[in-house]
């Protein structure tokens, strides 16, 4: 089974043509969104950890999953051992975003997904993580609950789809598309559809 980098849940969620550029064509660009997107993952993209308040605070933590073959890095993650320090009493993955929270769930699945991860590893169950927000320095609480779970398993199986169809799916302009750092490749307006407006319809589960 071939391994599936984290970061493409949130690029399919975000838009499924995204994800198969990077996936079947292995297609990368720049923009002014993803310099900034690296700016703020700058103090935790080393490896290292710390002591705070009774947590241990892990930065850029390898993860990998191999039930479903995935594989990525944690910005931060938090364990809290249990008292004597022998056992993990709670894991908390933290995710590092630009800006602010979004309309649609890409970050909460990409996030979902690194809890996966550590549950493999650790062989518990994490319940939440938290996404914090360089642009407002806020971060908030991510509940794994099983909605957000088999939306990220569904993505995941989109993936695997795509790697065996090797077939790009169509381009469909959204109003992301302005700040995607692949507009230029994929060239939305030229596809003939019509215009999405069903991007930023509300969820339906808590997050």
């Amino acid at each position: 089974m071939d391994t599936l980098p984290i970061s493409l849940i949130n690029d399919y969620l975000f838009c499924p043509k995204r994800a198969g550029l990077k996936l079947i064509d292995g297609v990368r660009d720049k923009n002014e969104h993803t310099l900034l997107g690296d700016q703020a993952h700058e103090h935790v993209d080393f490896p290292g950890y710390e002591q705070r308040a009774g947590w241990t605070l892990l930065r850029a933590l390898p993860l990998y999953s191999d039930r479903l073959g995935l594989s990525g890095k944690a910005d931060l993650v938090e364990v809290r051992h249990a008292p004597g320090g022998e056992s993990i009493a709670e894991i908390r993955p933290v995710e590092y975003k630009k800006g602010p929270k979004r309309r649609f769930d890409n970050d909460e699945a990409q996030l979902c997904a690194q809890a996966f991860c550590l549950e493999e590893m650790f062989a518990t169950r994490i319940e939440a993580g938290s996404i914090y927000h360089a642009s407002s320095q806020q971060r908030r609480e991510v509940s794994f609950d099983e909605p957000l779970r088999i939306k990220t398993r569904e993505t995941i199986t989109a993936l695997r789809r795509l790697i065996e169809t090797e077939k790009i799916p169509p381009a469909e302009l959204r109003p992301q598309c302005e700040g995607c750092s692949l507009h230029e490749i994929c060239l939305p307006e030229t596809s003939g559809a019509p215009p999405s407006r069903n991007l930023y319809e509300p969820r339906h589960y808590a997050s």
